[in-house]
């Protein structure tokens, strides 16, 4: 097991920087989740610490030992990959065994080892199949199972449940999380599904365009999102995004006056007539009956202030039901989450309570967060 410390890593491809000032610490033990869209540098991150890719600039620590010009076979950590990656012609009990037939190591401790890493892997009565005859989430068990084997100092994981059905990516994410538990091995994982970065992770390293935009715990990260582009990524239904023009007292939302509270209007620094873009999430959004004045009024001591909107898409999900609403005159969607029993259609319309105790406001140039202040 190892710490992990990246200094400054740049690296670039011909006239294209992939990644660009990559600085962070993992402490020894520790889940790190790399997480970001498609082309974000997440991956190449995770190639240049296992040395199949070089930095152009940069340092990069392993435990106490400065990696930058140890080859891959040499820094003593194991990589599973998104296609598993495994040998077709040999046995299950094989591919676990490969990395340690490399190494030389005697045989009868290859076998120990084998049988207990299979044991922990639900692997041990499938030791003579190959994988033909295995489904995914076996060869991604068995892909792991050879990682495991070897005790690196570190494991990388490139997207590895991304080839598997719903279920079985559920299923795998809770053994995977189990695993490091007992293992306890320091474990970088990069992925584009944000549950799995928020299920999985003791930190996330959010990426945008190679750069990092937030590092933190998955709960400070959601409550607390550093910009426009943290907050839209992460949380499933997204944060939901509304352009405004602040009027001192109000916001003004597609021509909809949104009363802002003293307490919200004491923390703003912004100018009269300013656009900005406004963050709520849907859990944060409530429905009410537009012939209901004296609850809208209610609901305003609490805090809580609306609009009004037309019902647009309505997505039952059992538990949950997930409505799509536009304000008049927009294009755009709002989500709202609402309990599995709330019946609406499309063409309804409906009075929002935005709780504004979680309202967030971003710059529209940079989309950094400026309100909540902290």
């Amino acid at each position: 097991m190892a710490k992990v410390l990246l200094e400054n890593i740049k690296r670039r491809f011909n006239n294209v920087t992939a990644v660009e000032d990559i600085t962070f610490e993992i402490p020894d033990g520790e889940f790190w989740v790399l997480v970001g869209p498609s082309g974000c540098g997440k991956s190449t991150i995770l190639r240049t610490i296992a040395g199949l890719e070089m930095a152009t600039s940069g340092n990069l620590f392993i435990g106490d030992r400065l990696v930058n010009d140890i080859p891959a076979r040499a820094r003593d950590v194991a990589m599973v990959f998104q296609n598993y990656a495994l040998y077709p012609h040999k046995t299950v009990a094989q591919n676990i065994a490969f990395g340690l037939e490399m190494r030389k190591v005697d045989r009868k401790k290859i076998q120990e080892r084998v049988l207990t890493v299979a044991r922990s892997l639900s692997l041990e009565h499938l030791l003579d199949r190959k994988p033909k005859q295995l489904s995914g989430g076996q060869q991604q068990r068995v892909a792991l199972g050879r990682a495991i084997a070897r005790e690196p100092q570190l494991f990388l994981l490139d997207e590895p449940l991304s080839n598997l059905d719903a279920q079985l990516r559920d299923d795998t994410r809770a053994e995977l999380k189990q695993l490091h538990q007992q293992l306890g091995i320091t474990t970088i994982y990069v992925t584009h599904d944000q549950v799995e970065a928020m299920t999985l992770a003791d930190k996330i390293v959010v990426l945008n365009r190679g750069r990092i935009q937030q590092i933190g715990d998955p709960q400070s990260i959601y409550a607390l999102p550093a910009n426009e582009m943290v907050a839209s990524f992460l949380g499933n239904p997204p944060m939901n995004i509304l352009p405004a023009i602040y009027k001192g007292d109000n916001f003004d939302i597609s021509g909809q006056l949104l009363a802002i509270p003293e307490n919200i209007k004491a923390g703003l620094n912004l100018h009269p007539e300013q656009i900005c873009n406004l963050g709520i999430r849907p859990e944060h959004i409530s429905i009410g009956n537009i012939n209901e004045p004296q609850r809208r009024r209610e609901r305003r001591e609490e805090n809580l202030e609306g609009l009004f909107v037309e019902v647009k898409v309505v997505e039952p999900l059992g538990r949950e039901t997930l409505i799509r609403v536009s304000l008049p005159g927009s294009s755009g969607f709002i989500n709202v989450q609402v309990g599995g029993g709330v019946r609406l259609h499309p063409g309804e319309n409906l009075h929002l309570h935005l709780d504004l105790n979680h309202l967030f406001v971003f710059e529209t140039g940079t989309g950094e967060r400026i309100f909540p202040v902290v």
